[in-house]
């Protein structure tokens, strides 16, 4: 067993990117407030000038958004 499969079998039960893709669909609003408060923290640490985090901000966003393209959602989804 590999050590990601080791830890949700233990904490939560079932992948994580199904954990998060069950909150994104029925509580979108909470990643909603996850983008304003990292916006914030990032304007708080680098101040206005860190385009660069931005840019790389903006890529963690593509990446979740993979998430929830990836296979039909599913409510409850389990893993292998």
């Amino acid at each position: 067993m590999n050590l990601y499969k080791a830890l949700w079998s233990k904490i939560g039960g079932r992948p994580w990117t199904y954990i998060w893709r069950d909150i994104y669909h029925q509580a979108a609003w909470v990643i909603q407030m996850l983008w304003f408060w990292t916006g914030v923290a990032v304007v708080m640490v680098i101040g206005w000038d860190g385009v660069l985090v931005f840019l790389i901000a903006y890529t963690y966003g593509y990446i979740q958004g993979h998430f929830q393209w990836g296979t039909k959602y599913q409510k409850g989804q389990k893993g292998e």
